[in-house]
């Protein structure tokens, strides 16, 4: 993974201590409130329902086992022993104090990590595939670009202040990865021109209450010329986007507004000023970030195919466990390992203290030192030997990190919601909490097969539902909580939103509203047949009646 060089270090630190003048300013009453407000901003910490969070950021999700231990520590230290991961590579902090703030973010330079850009309307956390560097359908490793986005990108002095935060997504798989088709800007290789890496442009893409799926702006853009494009996007959007008013402010409805047609003529007119410029790549630059990257020094023949079927029909555990955690690698003898943060009764993404040293310990042992963080909430080994798959899983189960539901209903991406949030409307971790018990039974689970279940506490949408093939939205009815359905939505290179099915349901019958849908889709499936694919063939209909009959139940109840 890449390594900071001094110009790297004394950045981070001269930040750090920047911002340790600044809280002393604001504790002395010299800045006020409103005016600490964008500077903490700037920094990653918010001021939430209950306490103050800070984000760290975790660049395109690579994370060392030093810096995990670290993480730990500081949240011994400073928080209540364990944090949240995101689906953007970011660790959440939800209890730090704010005079605390800067001791915590000197410590994190210690390990080359820092909080800057990871909340504000800058240019935010470039994302990137989990399995970026190994993944078998690989045509282009994103992570070297990745880092340059985030050098480019990091206190951008243009861009410090812009009408709202702008989400980059780099993607080099033919399948996706990244959700890249509904992020602010997308890109995704599409091929060579005279050998050299092209990437297909995507913008306007976002979740939120506006739900919209990016277009594409422009196709076969030569890797050298990422940077001067972004920067003709940005610039365009600095200019014309609304200030007067956040709900209309992100690029997504920038480029609705002008028309697709209209955004592209501007931004190629600025790029006629940027292109070949000083942002142009070159190959020399390129490599020296690539050389951060080199592939790992694997042994060969590392894998036993005859024993590691013996220990699968000696163990069924280790079996449905492999069956769902263990990923195909493009090394032979080797795999990619997912720990799950998903285990029953676990918030999705939390993960404590003692955990991050245990999936440290697991890093060094058996994945040369890193790990990656997943967009579903989940870590990634992503260098394991097939032949210590059985010994990692013996290991990790101890610690609760081999729960083998990846992919599967439990598996799901929830926001911190109502219980840390004070944009939310609802809890979103209640729910998650009451479908994980009533879908306890992990039988049950393989039998419905790959489901993905997205759930968010607001319209503001950080968990995601419009795109799982389930979907839940907490939403506000006269100081009560209730859930929106959404099925249908899907991630990937085909990712689309979901289809609101009828009015939301009360809090205490979620529950029961999934395992209704559930079994409409388990009478109605062929062989063979996943959710998703039973819910395109016979549409929303056969299930539409499972809300009306919470609600039913729910009038009842209250009558009573």
């Amino acid at each position: 993974m890449y390594r900071y060089n001094p110009d790297d270090l004394a950045l981070i630190r001269e930040r750090a201590a920047q911002f340790r003048a600044q809280v002393a300013r604001w504790r002395s009453g010299v800045l006020s409130d409103s005016e600490f407000r964008p500077l903490r901003l700037q920094n990653g910490l918010y001021v939430q329902r209950h306490a103050p969070m800070l984000r760290v950021a975790v660049p395109y999700g690579m994370i060392s086992a030093a810096q995990l231990r670290k993480l730990a520590s500081i949240s011994r230290r400073y928080d209540k022993s364990y944090g949240h991961f995101t689906t953007r590579h970011n660790l959440q902090l939800n209890w730090v104090r704010i005079e605390d703030a800067p001791d915590i973010l000197d410590e994190l330079t210690e390990v080359e990590m820092h909080a800057i850009q990871t909340s504000g309307n800058c240019i935010r956390n470039v994302t990137t595939d989990p399995f970026a560097g190994i993944a078998p359908d690989e045509a282009m490793d994103p992570r070297p670009l990745a880092e340059i986005l985030r050098q480019w990108s990091a206190m951008h002095p243009e861009f410090a202040f812009l009408p709202r935060k702008i989400k980059i997504a780099i993607s080099g798989s033919v399948e996706d990865r990244t959700l890249g088709w509904y992020h602010d800007v997308g890109l995704r290789l599409d091929g060579k021109d005279s050998g050299q890496a092209t990437f297909a442009v995507i913008v306007g893409g976002g979740l939120g209450r506006t739900p919209l799926r990016g277009q594409i702006i422009r196709q076969h853009l030569p890797w050298r010329h990422l940077l001067s494009y972004l920067e003709a996007i940005v610039r365009v959007f600095n200019l014309h986007g609304r200030r007067d008013n956040p709900y209309k402010a992100r690029l997504k409805i920038l480029v609705q507004r002008l028309g697709l047609a209209e955004f592209s003529r501007q931004v190629e007119t600025e790029w006629a000023h940027l292109k070949d410029g000083p942002a142009t790549l070159t190959e020399a630059g390129y490599q020296r970030i690539a050389a951060h990257f080199c592939s790992p020094e694997y042994r060969q023949g590392a894998a036993s195919a005859a024993r590691l079927a013996e220990q699968k029909a000696a163990h069924p555990e280790f079996a449905r466990w492999l069956s769902r955690a263990v990923h195909p690698h493009k090394m032979p003898g080797y795999a990619a390992v997912t720990l799950s943060l998903k285990a029953p009764g676990q918030a999705p993404g939390d993960i404590t203290a003692a955990q991050m040293e245990s999936v440290a310990a697991l890093a060094d042992a058996f994945s040369f030192g890193e790990a990656r963080i997943a967009h579903e909430q989940n870590l990634v080994l992503a260098d394991v030997e097939q032949g210590r798959l059985f010994e990692l899983w013996q290991t990790a189960r101890k610690e609760a990190l081999a729960t083998p539901n990846v992919g599967l209903l439990t598996d799901m991406i929830c926001c911190p919601g109502g219980d840390f949030c004070d944009l939310a409307n609802a809890r979103s971790v209640a729910v998650a909490r009451a479908i994980q018990t009533r879908f306890a039974d992990f039988e049950t689970l393989f039998d419905l097969g790959e489901i993905s279940l997205n759930i968010s506490g607001c319209v503001n949408a950080c968990g995601h539902h419009h795109v799982g093939n389930i979907g839940i939205l907490g939403v506000d009815r006269q100081g009560e909580e209730f859930y929106q359905i959404t099925l249908g939505g899907r991630q990937g290179s085909a990712a689309r939103v979901g289809k609101v099915i009828g009015p939301a349901v009360p809090a205490a019958h979620v529950a029961d509203v999934v395992a209704s849908i559930l079994a409409v889709y388990r009478r109605e499936r062929r062989p063979e047949e996943s959710f998703l694919h039973t819910f395109e063939r016979i549409g929303s209909a056969p299930f539409k009646p499972c809300l009306r009959a919470a609600n039913a139940t729910q009038r009842t109840e209250t009558a009573v």
